[in-house]
C-alpha cells in the first residue's frame, strides 16, 4: 500500500485547475442559485445577487462537488445541495456582519453597510428558508437531518462566540469548540452530504465528514492568524477586526499564556476593551510570543488529519484535488 502524503509543506497549488475539474457542475450550481434568488421582492434580489456575486472562493460547494466526483459522479441532488450549502453560508455571512458590525466583506462594502442591518438580517433569513425549501427536493431524510443539525450547531457556535467576546479568560479548548460549530461543521456537512447522496457506506460518510471538519478547522485557524499577518487588500477586511470585536482568537489566547506578565496584560486589556486602538501593541506581543507560528502549526496538524481521512477514496484527480485544497487552506494569504 502506498503511503499517504499528509504533509502540508509549501507546494504550488493551481486553484484554477482544481475549480476547472467541476466547471460544468459549478456552472449548473450557479444557475440554480440565480434561479432560486429570483423573487418578486426587489430587495431580496438586490442583496442576494450582491452577496453571491461579490467574489468568494465558493469553497464549500466546490468541496461537495469534488467529493461527489471522487466517489463516482455528481447528480442533480449533489447540485441542489451544493447550492443549499452556499445559501446557508451566505446567510451566516449576512448575520455575522450585522453582529460584528463589519463594514467590509471580501474587500467590498458589506451588505449591512449598504442596505442596513434590518434588511441584511431579513434577507439572511430568506436564504435560510430557501435552503430548507431546496433540500426537501432531495426527498432524503438523512440529508434533512444532517442540515438541520448543522444549522443548529452554527447558531450555537455564534452564541458561544458572543459569550466569549471581551473575555480574556477564554481557553484554547473553548475557542476550538466555537470554530468547530461555527465554521468547520458546514465544511463537514458539505463533504458528508456528497457521500450520502452517492450512496456510500457509513465508514466513507464518516471519513469525508472528518475531512471537511478538519479542513474547516484549518481554514478558520489561518483566518484568525491572517488578522495579524495579512494586508487589508489581501484579507478583504480591516486588519484588527477580531481585536476590535473583542474576539479572543487563538493567537491572542496563546500570546496571553506565553507572554510576560506585561505582554499578557496588554492583550487582556485589548480584548476587554474591544478596540483597534492598541492593535500595534498587541501585534508586537503576538509576534514576540510566536503566536502566529503556533496557530499555523495547529492549522497544519488539522490539514494533515483532513488529508489522512481521504485514504478511503480511490486515487483520482478529484481525490488529489481534495488533498490540494487541504494544503491550500493553510498556505493562502487571504
Amino acid at each position: 500500500m502506498t503511503a499517504i502524503d499528509t504533509t502540508t509543506a509549501s507546494v504550488t497549488i493551481d486553484f484554477d485547475y482544481i475549480k476547472n475539474l467541476t466547471a460544468a457542475e459549478t456552472k449548473a450550481v450557479d444557475q440554480l442559485i440565480l434561479n432560486e434568488l429570483s423573487s418578486d421582492v426587489v430587495l431580496i434580489n438586490q442583496i442576494g445577487h450582491y452577496i453571491i456575486g461579490n467574489g468568494g472562493k465558493r469553497l464549500r460547494p466546490l468541496l461537495l462537488l469534488l467529493a461527489a466526483k471522487a466517489l463516482g459522479e455528481a447528480n442533480q441532488n449533489h447540485l441542489i445541495l451544493a447550492a443549499v450549502i452556499e445559501f446557508i453560508h451566505t446567510a451566516t455571512l449576512l448575520h455575522d456582519d450585522v453582529v460584528d458590525e463589519s463594514a467590509l466583506r471580501r474587500g467590498q462594502e458589506s451588505a449591512n453597510a449598504v442596505w442596513g442591518n434590518a434588511a441584511s438580517v431579513l434577507v439572511g433569513d430568506y436564504l435560510y428558508s430557501s435552503a430548507f425549501e431546496m433540500m426537501v427536493r432531495t426527498n432524503n431524510m438523512q440529508v434533512m437531518e444532517i442540515l438541520s443539525k448543522t444549522t443548529t450547531a452554527i447558531a450555537e457556535g455564534e452564541v458561544l462566540q458572543l459569550l466569549n467576546c471581551n473575555n480574556p479568560d477564554t481557553t484554547e479548548e473553548k475557542y476550538l469548540e466555537v470554530i468547530a460549530r461555527k465554521t468547520a461543521i458546514l465544511f463537514s456537512a458539505a463533504t458528508r452530504l456528497a457521500a450520502v447522496i452517492s450512496g456510500s457506506d457509513t465508514e466513507t460518510q464518516e471519513a469525508l465528514a472528518t475531512y471537511g471538519q478538519q479542513l474547516g478547522v484549518a481554514f478558520q485557524l489561518i483566518d484568525d492568524a491572517l488578522d495579524y499577518k495579512a494586508s487589508t487588500e489581501d484579507l478583504g477586511k480591516n486588519l484588527g477586526d477580531d481585536l476590535a470585536e473583542g474576539k479572543p482568537t487563538l493567537p491572542l489566547i496563546y500570546a496571553i499564556q506565553h507572554g510576560t506578565p506585561t505582554q499578557a496584560e496588554i492583550v487582556i486589556n485589548a480584548i476587554r476593551q474591544g478596540s483597534r486602538d492598541s492593535f500595534n501593541e498587541v501585534y508586537e506581543v503576538v509576534k514576540a510570543t510566536n503566536a502566529i507560528e503556533y496557530t499555523e502549526k495547529c492549522a497544519d496538524e488539522a490539514a494533515a488529519k483532513a488529508i489522512a481521512s481521504l485514504s478511503c477514496l480511490p486515487d483520482s484527480d478529484y481525490k488529489r484535488a481534495l488533498e490540494q485544497l487541504a494544503r491550500f487552506s493553510v498556505q493562502r494569504d487571504h
